[in-house]
């Protein structure tokens, strides 16, 4: 009987709870971090912004735009996690954040796939500083899950704001004054 009862006991998930991280509390704080590391720089929330409204001027592929820059963050984040990183990284993050908001301004219309291909792009170099700066956490999944919430949200915000302005003309502007805000992080 005391051989059956030890045999439950070591099988009992509590006992994979030994290292820190793992229990709810952990993940509710590796999960918020990750949350709000995108808004903690105006570089990510701009890029975000834009390319939710990027997105909106194609309505029918607006959750594969969305999909294809959430699964470019992933790849991204794998990357930085394993010190994968592109040479001069701010400047990237920084430069497609402009790209993004000038594509808006200038009212760009690519093809479906190069629209996707430019994206995926835009979310790698995101994806990449996001997991370089991982902090040393118990789970980079509950971090990666808060960070991914956080990027859906702005993009929503971004074809919200697209959709509430409506004229194309006040998008247009609306994509100048992103990429005049993303302009002027060189200069910081």
């Amino acid at each position: 009987m005391q051989k059956h009862a030890l045999l439950i006991l070591l099988l009992l998930p509590a006992t994979a709870l030994a290292h820190p991280g793992h229990d709810a509390a952990g993940f509710a704080l590796e999960f918020s971090h990750g949350f709000f590391h995108p808004f903690s720089g105006l570089d990510h929330m701009l890029a975000m912004l834009a390319v939710g409204m990027w997105a909106a001027m194609r309505q029918r592929a607006v959750l594969q735009i969305a999909g294809v820059f959430l699964l470019g963050m992933v790849l991204g984040g794998v990357l930085g996690i394993q010190g994968v990183v592109a040479p001069m990284l701010e400047s990237l993050v920084l430069g497609s954040a402009l790209m993004a908001a000038l594509l808006v301004a200038l009212a760009v219309r690519l093809p479906l796939a190069m629209q996707l291909s430019v994206t995926a792009m835009f979310a790698l170099v995101h994806g990449m500083a996001h997991g370089m700066e991982l902090p040393a956490v118990g789970s980079a999944w509950a971090y990666a899950g808060g960070f991914l919430l956080a990027t859906a949200l702005l993009m929503l915000a971004g074809w919200i704001g697209a959709q509430a302005l409506g004229v194309q003309r006040r998008q247009r502007l609306m994509g100048a004054g992103l990429a005049f805000m993303a302009g002027s992080l060189f200069f910081v």
